[in-house]
């Protein structure tokens, strides 16, 4: 998984988004959670194609679930947290970073997805604002891959 997110992230190779979204929608149908919505983590940088949005795409296409791309948003522009290895201090920087569309969210079953994972405070934020300012009835989370360790 990590070498075809790397080839879609970093050499623009679209022809592996089928094989992710597979391998993603294979595991969620293994595992079962009843969902009824997919919101990707928003893309932390601009990118002609942004991959995260590109395979939830695929993923809630494959899964027959809803998608809704601009369910989150932030509010404001962060440094890039793939270079804050402290949880602390990223969670310090996400305070307050997300804002949710209630009415696309309230009282929905959400499987929030990323497509890396590094210390979940990401997906921690996320969800905390997928609950207390969407009102989500209950949030999984699915990454396709975590990152390596700097250690």
């Amino acid at each position: 998984m990590g070498e075809l997110l790397y080839r879609l992230k970093y050499k623009a190779d679209q022809g592996v988004v089928a094989e992710l979204a597979e391998a993603a929608a294979s595991f969620v149908r293994g595992w079962l959670p009843r969902v009824d919505l997919l919101v990707p983590v928003p893309p932390s940088r601009q990118r002609a194609m942004q991959p995260v949005l590109v395979v939830a795409a695929a993923v809630a296409d494959r899964l027959g679930l809803a998608y809704c791309p601009d369910c989150v948003k932030r509010t404001r522009e962060v440094p890039q947290l793939k270079d804050v290895f402290d949880y602390d201090e990223r969670w310090q920087l996400m305070e307050g970073l997300h804002e949710v569309a209630k009415t696309k969210v309230e009282g929905r079953k959400v499987l929030l997805f990323d497509d890396l994972f590094r210390s979940g405070a990401t997906m921690n934020s996320i969800t905390v604002a997928l609950y207390e300012k969407g009102q989500a009835s209950e949030v999984f989370a699915l990454t396709l891959t975590r990152t390596r360790s700097k250690v």
